[in-house]
This record gives C-alpha cells, structure tokens and sequence, in this order.
C-alpha cells in the first residue's frame, strides 16, 4: 500500500490547455493508435475532460481508496481508477462527485461501474467507465495509490496527461507530450484542411 504524498509532474499547465484543444481521437492518431482505452466511454453526452492523472488501484467493487484519493490529488488532477472493469458495484456516485468537484478534481476515469449518472452530469463532473449499475460499492479496501495502474491493458502513471471526450479516453505518458503535442496539433491542421478541400469540392 503507498502512503507516499503525491507529486505531480512537470508537465505545464500550459501543454494541458494545448491538449484540451485536441479531440481525443486525434491524440490517437499521433500516438499511432497507442494508449487509448477501449470499452471507456462518457456517463453523459458532453463529457471532455484533459488533465494530470492521479492514480488508483482498488479492489473489484470497493472504493474506500478513492475516498483516500480525494485527500490526496490536487486540483486539475483527473483520477484514473484500475477498479478491475467490474461492473457489478459502482465505484463513484453524486456524493463523491460532489466532493471532487468542490476539491477542484477535474473528473474520473474508472475502468468499472459508476451511478448516479444524472446527478453526475448536473454536476457537470466528466465522469468516464465502463459501465453504469444502481449498486452501491463496499468501502473495506486495500487499494493503493499514485502508482502505475493498468486499465483496459493500458498502462496509466501518476502525472500521465489524460485526455477524454465523447469518442472515449487516452493516455499520453508524461515523457512524451512535447513530442505527441507537436504531431496532434499537425493531425489536427491536415484534417480540417482535408474538411475544407472535401467541403469545396462539394459545391
């Protein structure tokens, strides 16, 4: 079990902001396929979140980590949660989203089961997962904290920028982004030259 104090890494602010311009999608393509997490989607239509992961590894059904997580992780911080991809417990619902969002937690991604999920998007808390149940989770642990997890055979480390929208969830690793930043934006440039070639073609 860690009990270290969390540390954030050093990639900016700044370079969240440029990713949070980025679709999803096209963070993907620069990475050539690499680090996207299958079968994650958003609880609500509209969901985006782009921030620094702060990590969880909790057992199947249980969220008594991520209760510890929210002492812990800074504000922007998106908490990334390796809950198995169980789907017969909810690991968050509203009353947690309530406390992230006045901690200044910029959203979940769970690879397992939320709830509440209305109550989340009044919230306006980007909530990602794999699967939405009325049953509640138990609070017993273990779990472990700011440590690599692995979700949807992705692996996810503290400081990992993540990057969700309505498409689904990937992961840049910490090391990369400079690199990553700098092809997506080039993705993103050629697509909507593409768009502006198909669009004139068409009249």
């Amino acid at each position: 079990m860690s009990t270290e104090t969390y540390s954030a890494t050093a990639v900016s602010d700044d370079m969240i902001a440029r990713f949070s311009r980025v679709p999803a999608a096209n963070v993907g393509d620069a990475q050539e396929r690499f680090g996207i997490i299958a079968g994650l989607r958003p609880i609500w239509a509209g969901a985006a979140v782009t921030g620094r992961a702060y990590t969880v590894w909790t057992r199947s059904g249980d969220n008594l980590y991520i209760h510890k997580a929210l002492d812990d992780a800074r504000p922007g911080d998106v908490i990334v949660v390796n809950g198995s991809g169980d789907d017969t417990r909810a690991l968050i619902g509203d009353l947690i989203g309530i406390r992230a969002k006045s901690l200044g937690i910029a959203g979940f991604v769970i690879d397992g089961a939320v709830r509440d999920a209305d109550a989340l998007a009044e919230l306006g808390l980007p909530v990602f997962a794999r699967s939405v149940t009325p049953a509640g989770p138990y609070k017993n642990g273990p779990g472990r904290l700011n440590e690599p997890v692995a979700l949807g055979g992705v692996v996810v480390s503290p400081g990992d920028i993540i990057v969700a929208d309505a498409d689904g969830v990937v992961v840049v690793k910490s090391a990369d982004v400079d690199d990553v930043i700098v092809a997506a934006e080039e993705v993103v440039a050629r697509e909507a030259s593409k768009r502006e070639s198909f669009s004139a073609r068409s009249h």
